[in-house]
């Protein structure tokens, strides 16, 4: 079982190793438990729902017991006197209609999380108390290992998301001590691209420059760089691009960052990588020391609830990045941390993932060209496509058949996306727009 390490020095422990069990519920208790059930409601990943209009009360009980996440080693000795303030009828009402719901929108793993780290959440729940300063440290070692780099290399962050608003402040920490040559400082981003982190940049005072992707929809490096001035404090790269889902060969993205890295910060978001059999940037992070990348495991590992993503970088980019982040390594909780070092460990869950998806992508552009919608060639878990010539209102019939998808990303061509779900999910979608 993955457990947190006690630091303190033998004797000074009056924990019983062998006896985890607590005799008495309190109101943190209370709380965790709201906690895990929001997080299940929201990703539907632990549960099915049992929940019968003709007796809802029964139903309840049963549902709380077939979630199987460690009720009972949180201590809860009667569910039923202590759930019930929580577990209301509205609320598993309105968990019954979210689980009809078909979510294609966030390109989240629809298998996720793999057992081992469900396990990990399950059989650590109790530690929840305990500030998780030794996982941090292991997870750090795990993720240095598998990156071929050193434990210095890496700043954990809670999500990705954590890492790129990091990689902000840090481009944007020097722009009034510098002189602006050109007008203004500025960032370079692909068009379309994933730029909802972006707003940081912009409140900061950094100017977006925009530059428009190929016509086969690929990022432009060529074009990227010649946006570059000597204003530029940060390029952004998404290999694999979201939303169009294409990828930079990574021959090519070496030859970039090699030219322009010496000047800029480069920042790559490999978020998508692991859907791809393409290699990561992480080993030239030493030779390139402006080259940071962005890793999550919010996508193939399916923890996009847990909120948990890494840096990869040189060290004074990852003391620089410190130096911005309040509690270094720790906005992430120890349960989601244990979490990615069981997840670390189940490459069958990765492979089964990336077959079962491979197999459903290919399904679903298949069947979407059939209803005449030019689809973007993919190398992730979503696929970009065009409504021009589909003859539907199709926002519409997603609406009407409770599927969540997309957006308009661009308005010539009416390209929108759509998340890649397991097989029965999308042949629902295509046979709602058919």
């Amino acid at each position: 079982m993955l457990s947190l390490r006690d630091p303190r020095p033998k004797g000074l422990t009056e924990r019983n190793e062998t006896n985890h069990s607590v005799e008495t519920v309190t109101a943190s208790n209370l709380i965790w438990l709201a906690a895990i059930l929001t997080a299940c409601c929201c990703n539907k990943l632990f549960f099915k729902s049992q929940i019968k209009k003709d007796n809802m009360e029964n139903s309840r009980r049963l549902w709380l017991k077939q979630i199987g996440l460690g009720i009972a080693g949180i201590g809860l000795a009667n569910v039923k006197s202590y759930a019930s303030p929580v577990i209301t009828e509205e609320f598993a009402i309105n968990l019954r209609n979210h689980n009809d719901i078909i979510f294609l929108r966030s390109n989240e793993n629809p298998y996720g999380p793999s057992s081992l780290a469900r396990k990990a959440f399950t059989d650590n729940a109790n530690i929840s108390n305990r500030y998780n300063w030794d996982v941090a440290t292991e997870l750090i070692a795990d993720l240095a290992k598998r990156n071929s780099v050193k434990d210095e290399n890496i700043l954990l962050g809670a999500g990705s998301t954590e890492i790129l608003d990091l990689v902000a402040k840090l481009a944007s920490v020097d722009k009034g001590h510098e002189p602006e040559l050109n007008g203004k400082a500025n960032y370079v981003i692909a068009d379309p691209s994933y730029d909802y982190w972006t707003v940081t940049l912009d409140n900061l005072g950094l100017t977006k420059n925009k530059v428009p992707l190929t016509t086969d929809k690929k990022i432009n490096l060529q074009a990227m760089l010649e946006a570059v001035n000597q204003d530029t404090k940060l390029i952004y790269i998404c290999n694999p691009n979201n939303p169009t889902g294409t990828i930079c060969k990574r021959e090519a993205l070496v030859e970039f960052v090699t030219k322009i890295s010496q000047s800029t910060i480069v920042l790559i978001d490999e978020a998508y990588l692991d859907y791809t059999k393409q290699q990561s940037l992480s080993n030239i992070i030493n030779d390139h020391k402006n080259v940071i990348i962005a890793k999550t495991f919010s996508k193939m590992y399916g923890l996009a609830g847990a909120r948990i993503g890494y840096a990869i970088a040189d060290k004074t980019i990852i003391d620089n990045l410190t130096n911005l982040q309040s509690n270094t390594n720790n906005s992430v909780s120890v349960l989601s941390k244990l979490a990615a070092i069981a997840s670390l460990k189940d490459d069958k869950f990765v492979s089964n993932c990336y077959m079962l998806n491979e197999n459903v992508r290919r399904y679903t552009i298949s069947e979407l060209e059939k209803l005449n919608c030019e689809c973007i060639s993919s190398n992730t878990n979503f696929i970009y496509f065009s409504l021009a010539k589909y003859n539907k209102d199709y926002f519409k019939l997603l609406e009407t058949n409770n599927i969540e998808g997309g957006r308009i990303y661009e308005e010539k061509g009416k390209w929108t996306r759509i998340t890649v779900g397991k097989m029965d999910e999308m042949e629902k979608f295509i046979k709602a727009i058919q």
